[in-house]
């Protein structure tokens, strides 16, 4: 018989291989999303292309930091880590033209700094809040600006 012909066990294992890992990243969101501080929240890292180089992720406040996990991951560790005490938050906006698509709607874009690092995070106008709330709660003596 001509042609690639592939065993149907192989096809049965690769779907099984792809169910567990479709239900390990909805397991591993149910576990980030357990309990309270945690807001949905894209990032992105790269300056100057509009609607280009943003990430879909989660948000999970902790004491002085934010941890900041991608969605279609697998890891039970952030993706980034963004320090209250590192953070400047430079300028807040809302999307628009191809980016309005590459965001959740709705989001307003916080547009920051991380330890003199370009990053900007795209989330709801309430989670801003939130979000402008916990860096202005710094302990005293950290030096925190939000714009």
């Amino acid at each position: 018989m001509p042609g690639l012909w592939i065993p149907l066990e192989v096809v049965g294992a690769l779907l099984l291989l792809v169910l567990l890992l479709g239900c390990s990243v909805v397991a591993r969101r149910r576990w980030l999303s357990r309990g309270t501080g945690t807001f949905d929240c894209s990032l992105r890292t790269t300056e100057g292309s509009l609607g280009k180089g943003w990430a879909l992720g989660v948000a999970r406040y902790e004491e002085d930091r934010v941890d900041w996990f991608r969605v279609f991951g697998v890891s039970p560790r952030p993706s980034r880590v963004l320090r209250r005490g590192d953070l400047l938050v430079q300028g807040r906006r809302h999307p628009h033209g191809p980016e309005a698509f590459a965001v959740l709607a709705g989001a307003v874009i916080l547009r920051c700094r991380d330890r003199g690092q370009f990053v900007e995070l795209a989330m709801s106008e309430q989670a801003s809040t939130g979000f402008a709330s916990w860096l202005e709660a710094a302990p005293p003596g950290q030096n925190v600006s939000v714009a």
